[in-house]
């Protein structure tokens, strides 16, 4: 081989086709971020005021609007896919001048699972272990929520046995609890507390240890069914959730030591990402973020589905609609659902874990080595499935990252016939440009931590 060196005459490059070619490789049609050039001023206050609902002449008052500068004087860069801070695979476009973002456009679609399309393939028996890998922070939302539309189409959702809907409170609540333990591991990680990374999944594991022991994993579960769920509580349950709800006050009361008070966490959140009520309602936000606005909406309390009704919590809200009151809340609502958890451990009955139906619920196991017509009732259960009546239903829930719904329409066989899925974390991310418009480049991380998207759930 030899090791004669060809040079390279940069001067015959073309840097100009090669950057065409650069921009064309990745182009994402409209989803991409254009530059100024390419774009009539209306189209630029479209941007803003579109999403919005506003008119042009409410777009202009809004106030704070940069002037349009040179292009000379801005840059359009991509913040991930790749980004170890973007929480997944979103691919941020940034107009830049300087330091201060102009304009923020997401750009999803690299995780491109399909998961409403299969959902339409699989079996209502099946279809939990499709939505269950959705949003993978907080799976048992989502196979709650499936279930219950399930529940509404089959008619059925008046007659879930009581243990099964407690068992689904607690196993949502300490879901919730999770999925928030882990947003202060990766929001400390991600504005540079390292140590909080370390202590909240220390936390986080403890639940999902207390999972896997109740459901045989420690994520993506397909535990809650329809008409009920898959096995009773194992025996300790009960003292394996005591022991985490007297571990964590401690623990969370070192979280405000760590960042509440702390001076520099307060310089990096407070005033960063700020968003409005109407700005809020107007994107479809929910959850954290919604709240963080000073909105007190809750589907557990002003549209309470299963006996959330008859649980004594309190809705946190914020005043400013900032990161700093979108981290304070979920570190508030871990300890509310405490509070709930500790009730569903007093309100427990016996009984039941599912429905004694036999449509839906498969035979007990000690039957099918007993009897022939219990085998093949188990058999046809789980490879044809129920069927469905006709009909449509939606049902959402207040998951961690606000209204997780579930839209499925039925033509009678054992398959939806179509199924969709309202996921807290697509509709959120559409809050990103508003509140990265006039900010730092150097918030923008904290801006996306604050706003706790799951990709999974975005690209299903």
């Amino acid at each position: 081989m030899s090791d004669t060196k060809i040079p390279l005459d940069v001067s015959t490059v073309d840097s100009t086709d090669y950057y065409q070619r650069s921009v064309a490789g990745t182009d994402e049609g409209e989803q991409q971020l254009r530059p100024r050039s390419e774009q009539t001023a209306k189209e630029l206050m479209r941007e803003i005021g579109a999403v919005l609902r506003m008119s042009e002449a409410e777009v202009a008052g809004l106030g704070g609007l940069p002037d349009d500068p040179d292009e000379d004087q801005t840059m359009i860069i991509n913040m991930g896919p790749q980004h170890p801070s973007t929480h997944g695979v979103l691919r941020l476009m940034l107009e830049l001048q300087g330091e201060t973002v102009l304009r923020c456009k997401p750009i999803i679609g690299y995780l491109h699972t399909g998961m409403e399309k299969t959902g339409e393939q699989l079996t209502y028996t099946q279809g939990g272990t499709n939505v269950t890998r959705m949003d993978y922070l907080s799976p048992i939302a989502n196979e709650l929520v499936f279930a219950m539309t399930t529940e509404k189409l089959l008619g059925i959702d008046g007659d879930i046995p009581e243990r099964a809907v407690w068992i689904r409170m607690l196993m949502a609540e300490m879901s919730r609890m999770a999925s928030h333990l882990l947003f202060m591991a990766t929001n400390g990680m991600d504005l540079g507390a390292v140590s909080m990374m370390i202590y909240g999944w220390r936390e986080r594991e403890e639940v999902l240890r207390f999972f896997q022991e109740v459901t045989g994993l420690r994520m993506n579960h397909n535990y809650i069914r329809p008409g009920g769920v898959a096995a009773d509580l194992p025996a300790g349950w009960r003292d394996g959730v005591l022991s985490i709800l007297d571990m964590l006050p401690d623990r969370l009361d070192e979280y405000d030591i760590l960042m509440t008070g702390q001076p520099i966490w307060r310089e990096r959140l407070q005033g960063v990402g700020v968003i409005t009520p109407e700005e809020a309602q107007a994107l479809g936000a929910t959850g954290p973020i919604l709240r963080s606005t000073g909105v007190e909406w809750d589907l557990r309390r002003d549209q309470p589905y299963m006996h959330y009704d008859q649980m004594d919590f309190d809705v946190i809200v914020g005043s400013y609609g900032d990161a700093f009151d979108r981290y304070a809340i979920r570190l508030a609502e871990i300890r509310e659902s405490m509070k709930i958890v500790r009730q569903i451990l007093d309100h427990m009955p016996g009984g039941d874990y599912r429905i004694q139906d036999k449509k839906v619920t498969p035979p007990p196991r000690a039957r099918i080595d007993e009897s022939m017509e219990a085998l093949i009732h188990h058999f046809k259960i789980f490879t044809e499935g129920f069927k469905v009546p006709e009909g449509e239903a939606y049902v959402g829930i207040e998951g961690p990252r606000g209204e997780i719904g579930c839209y499925i329409v039925s033509d009678g066989s054992s398959n939806p016939y179509r199924m969709h899925m309202r996921e807290p974390s697509f509709v959120n991310i559409q809050c990103l440009p508003h509140m990265m418009r006039g900010g730092l480049v150097a918030d923008a991380v904290a801006i996306i931590s604050s706003v706790d998207p799951v990709l999974g759930g975005v690209d299903r």
